[in-house]
């Protein structure tokens, strides 16, 4: 696996890491204890060292799992996870922030986590800026060994990027998602804060798998939130209606290289991007996520290639994005 800095001051990590959303048997639908462990055991065995995770998926069940997983298999593995959902959207305080870094550190088994993120809150609460000061406090008192922030838009984006010891920004970034290739990725790089990349596949849009006949289970968010009922629409298929979606990928075949799956070709692509620390793409199976870790292996994608996914967004994609972006 290549390894990337995740921010200026960070930590080496394997460029495609493993979202964690799945595994909290929620959002995504039931995931049995058996394959949540057979995914994070594909995951480590396949290069990867940093899992990403939430207090809020399945309840903390995904930490919870992935705390069970560390005690046997933890070295050398780091993990992010994020808070601030829970008490969204006007519940943040310095006593709810500890209180749920504490739960964290408990559910996963450690001293300390590597990693602190903000979980998509407000932007008023980021302008406001006392959350930073709780995140700092939590650092000197040694829960937290960084912080970094989950978001949504670039406007929020760039509103983290004020504070000079963020380490790391978590954004939604595929070939259907360019916008912070030239409004959000420069000012990262000059600053030296990573990016974590989420959504990497628009919800499987671009894995090429979907048709107009697929179904979604009655608890996966590709169901209950594709149009943005429950939270933000562009944590669903980045914002793009399913079946406006299924006809862009269709048209995006006759782009991918040979011997390259769309997937592949998608996931190499945000590679591609220096700005870019690491990807964590989810799976569902030990299969899949030891296919997501070969993308390391492949060669950057041709100038050519690059100039016709760059057109094919601004021509054919950005129009039907909806949600913050």
């Amino acid at each position: 696996m290549n390894t990337r800095s995740l921010g200026r001051n960070g930590y080496a990590v394997g460029e495609i890491g493993l979202g964690c959303w799945q595994l909290g048997g929620s959002e995504f639908g039931p995931l049995a204890e058996t394959t949540a462990h057979e995914i994070l055991s594909s995951a480590k065995n396949s290069g990867t060292n940093f899992f990403d995770t939430a207090n809020v998926y399945g309840n903390g069940r995904s930490e919870s799992l992935i705390g069970a997983f560390l005690k046997k298999h933890g070295e050398g593995i780091t993990v992010a996870s994020k808070t601030g959902r829970e008490v969204y959207p006007d519940g943040y305080s310095r006593e709810n922030l500890r209180k749920s870094t504490l739960e964290s550190i408990e559910r996963l088994g450690v001293q300390n986590l590597d990693l602190l993120q903000l979980h998509c809150v407000p932007h008023s609460i980021l302008l406001d800026g006392a959350v930073f000061d709780w995140l700092r406090e939590l650092k000197e008192e040694g829960l937290i060994q960084n912080f970094g922030a989950s978001v949504e838009s670039v406007e929020e984006a760039l509103t983290c990027l004020q504070h000079s010891d963020l380490v790391s920004l978590q954004v939604i970034f595929n070939p259907f998602r360019q916008k912070l290739i030239d409004e959000l990725f420069p000012r990262a790089e000059e600053l030296g804060v990573g990016i974590i990349v989420r959504l990497p596949l628009a919800s499987g849009l671009l894995s090429g798998k979907f048709t107009t006949e697929t179904v979604f289970g009655e608890d996966d968010h590709r169901n209950f939130n594709r149009d943005g009922a429950h939270f933000n629409v562009g944590e669903t298929f980045a914002g793009i209606p399913f079946d406006t979606g299924l006809k862009l990928a269709d048209h995006l075949r006759s782009l991918v290289p040979e011997g390259m799956t769309m997937a592949q070709m998608s996931l190499r692509w945000i590679l591609d991007f220096s700005a870019v620390s690491v990807i964590i793409p989810g799976a569902s199976s030990s299969a899949q996520a030891s296919e997501n870790a070969c993308v390391t292996k492949l060669p950057p994608l041709s100038s050519d290639l690059h100039l016709a996914l760059r057109q094919f967004y601004r021509e054919e994609v950005h129009q039907h994005i909806r949600g913050a972006y």
